[in-house]
């Protein structure tokens, strides 16, 4: 057995701990303010010309861009009295390129959203209740749909196409697909680029997120669909497949909706539900993507979940039996992990029903 830790190392990761929470926060502002983007577009600036660029204070920019450069995220160019500050290309990428797979602004969004929702997170957790996805309002909603849209839009038809059996049957004409819990609906519009010949509609309970989605496919030039839907009571026998991208394990129900999944599926139809890849069994110390999940887990997902009454409570750490389980009360009878890797931090599951 590894020896415990003594109070100095304990002392020293607290200390790191808190160092970056200060820089989560520092990118969220950055981000939010329009610092790191006038940056990457404009070039080199001062302190006064960042404020003037993007309309904020001159000396709330000094001292953002002090700490930026202290912390190593930004460069600052001696030049006499009035150092310029630039962003470097790597920087550039994680922290402004919406296109790129390395995009993680939209994560201290996320965080800064939570927190903002401390004092009620507090109060749910002594009393066993929730605070739900409606609550956490746009930044925690926007912020999960900008930081999955790369992958959607990149790199989902490779993922899928390490499965050819699945990816043939839903090329055939007149396929009908599924996408619920379809948030700010990228990987609906990705499923349509996947598989141009199908039908592909988006279902989410969220109505604000269905708005987004319908916004966010018209600027896309896509023409899929959305419906404000809570998945169980999907109509029977409809579709080929129905996708369920990093939603199940927020269910409060999702038992009813694996159910509802599977009287929509037509005969040798399929669900594929897509979650977080974390580990088989509770294994602590856990690894770096274990530690991330039960982070988003108290701090988003399990307080969601449990914003409904008689929740199943699963949180983000949804391991395979829990989902195996699940499938198998709703009345699936095939299960399997579908052998496709190097999607994020995700994980892909088939589910179909020999009877159907």
């Amino acid at each position: 057995m590894d020896e415990e830790p003594d109070a100095e190392a304990i002392a020293e990761r607290v200390l790191a701990a808190a160092l970056g929470m200060m820089d989560v926060l520092s990118i969220h502002l950055g981000d939010r303010l329009g610092w790191y983007r006038s940056l990457a577009a404009e070039g080199p600036a001062t302190p006064s010309e960042l404020a003037a660029r993007t309309g904020t204070s001159e000396r709330y920019a000094r001292e953002w861009l002090h700490q930026q450069a202290t912390t190593g995220l930004v460069a600052a160019d001696d030049d006499g009295e009035a150092p310029r500050f630039r962003l470097p290309p790597a920087a550039a990428e994680v922290l402004t390129n919406a296109n790129s797979l390395n995009y993680l602004a939209p994560l201290a969004r996320m965080l800064a959203g939570a927190a903002v929702q401390l004092p009620g997170l507090q109060d749910a957790y002594r009393a066993g209740a929730g605070v739900s996805w409606e609550d956490f309002g746009d930044e925690v909603r926007e912020s999960q749909a900008d930081m999955n849209r790369p992958w959607f839009e990149q790199e989902l038809g490779t993922a899928l196409n390490q499965v050819p059996e699945l990816v043939a049957r839903l090329q055939e004409p007149g396929v009908e697909i599924a996408d619920i819990g379809s948030g700010g609906g990228w990987s609906t519009i990705a499923l349509a680029e996947v598989f141009p010949s199908a039908r592909v509609t988006g279902f989410d309970i969220d109505a604000a997120s269905v708005d987004l989605a319908r916004t966010n496919a018209a600027d896309a030039g896509s023409a899929v669909e959305f419906h404000h839907l809570d998945a169980s009571g999907l109509p029977a026998d409809q579709f080929d497949a129905v996708f369920a991208f990093e939603c199940l394990h927020d269910m409060p129900y999702p038992q009813d909706v694996l159910s509802g999944v599977r009287r929509s599926l037509k005969q040798g139809g399929t669900a594929v539900v897509v979650d977080e890849a974390v580990a088989e069994i509770f294994n602590p110390p856990g690894t770096e993507v274990e530690r991330l999940m039960y982070g988003f887990s108290l701090l988003i997902c399990l307080p969601d979940g449990m914003s409904h009454p008689n929740s199943a409570g699963t949180g983000t750490v949804m391991r395979p039996e829990t989902l195996r389980r699940y499938a198998s009360a709703a009345g699936f009878d095939e299960f399997k992990i579908l052998p496709i890797q190097d999607f994020g931090f995700f994980r892909f599951y088939e589910l179909a029903n020999s009877t159907r």
